[in-house]
């Protein structure tokens, strides 16, 4: 009998299947997002490199609740802000295995709205 994958371990299926298609360069890295319940994590990251160019999450924001829409708003802009400081502006959106939805939809809008291509 089949053992039955955790929800997590499904993610981190999902998430290497887009791995291998979705990668970052210096010139157009990828904005990674990790969410936990209580806070979202959102990384800027050159994969030639191996670097990571720029990171944000709800923690650095110090925000009260960081588990909800409104945080992952708020990260959005900050990656945003970061990134454009650092003349970043084109990126490549790894959803890191989770259903664009919600919270990670959120950031994504806000980004965009930031000043983010992708």
């Amino acid at each position: 009998m089949a053992k039955k994958l955790s929800r997590n371990d499904e993610r981190l299926r999902r998430h290497a299947r887009v791995r291998r298609k979705v990668s970052g360069s210096a010139e157009c890295p990828r904005l990674n997002v990790f969410r936990s319940n209580a806070h979202i994590h959102v990384q800027i990251i050159d994969d030639v490199n191996h670097t990571t160019l720029a990171a944000v999450s709800s923690v650095s924001l110090k925000l009260e609740n960081g588990g909800n829409i409104e945080a992952a708003k708020k990260v959005g802009t900050a990656i945003a802000e970061v990134a454009l400081k650092a003349n970043i502006t084109n990126v490549v959106f790894d959803r890191g295995g989770y259903i664009y939805h919600g919270r990670v939809k959120a950031l994504a809008e806000a980004a965009r709205e930031a000043g983010l291509k992708f």
